[in-house]
């Protein structure tokens, strides 16, 4: 089990570290977190409500809420009220949003393109299937 320790030790450390360098290349008063809710949203859509958010990356409502009034003052995404149940709000990406992300993705790549040779690009590829597998399986068993 001490191998399972140190993989899941250094994926720690590789998070710790990439999140500290995207830090440096995210617009001005966007943090990490708040790009993460952007690209959470495009890749599984839109329309969630704050609590399935927060349960998603798993921190407290009063996080996600201040999290979300970040991103809307900064015109990144709306929250209208959930007409299905009238009590609910729901989340929309707008399309400063999805630029904003999408212009992120630019500086992080150029970012990568500095930092790493083609090989451990390609290295960082071929993991990218198991990686998706173990994170699954954590996801399922939360």
């Amino acid at each position: 089990m001490t191998d399972v320790f140190v993989f899941f030790n250094e994926i720690g450390i590789i998070s710790q570290l990439s999140s500290a360098q995207l830090q440096k290349v995210l617009p001005d008063g966007l943090h990490p977190s708040h790009f993460s809710i952007l690209n959470h949203l495009v890749r599984l859509g839109d329309g969630k409500t704050p609590a399935s958010l927060a349960s998603a990356f798993q921190v407290t409502k009063a996080t996600m809420t201040h999290s979300l009034k970040v991103l809307s003052q900064n015109g990144h995404i709306r929250i209208e009220a959930n007409e299905d149940d009238g009590r609910s709000k729901l989340v929309y990406l707008t399309e400063s949003g999805a630029a904003c992300r999408d212009q992120s993705i630019a500086a992080i790549s150029a970012m990568i393109g500095k930092n790493f040779t083609q090989e451990q690009i390609d290295q960082m590829q071929k993991l990218i299937e198991p990686l998706a597998a173990i994170r699954t399986v954590l996801d399922e068993n939360r």
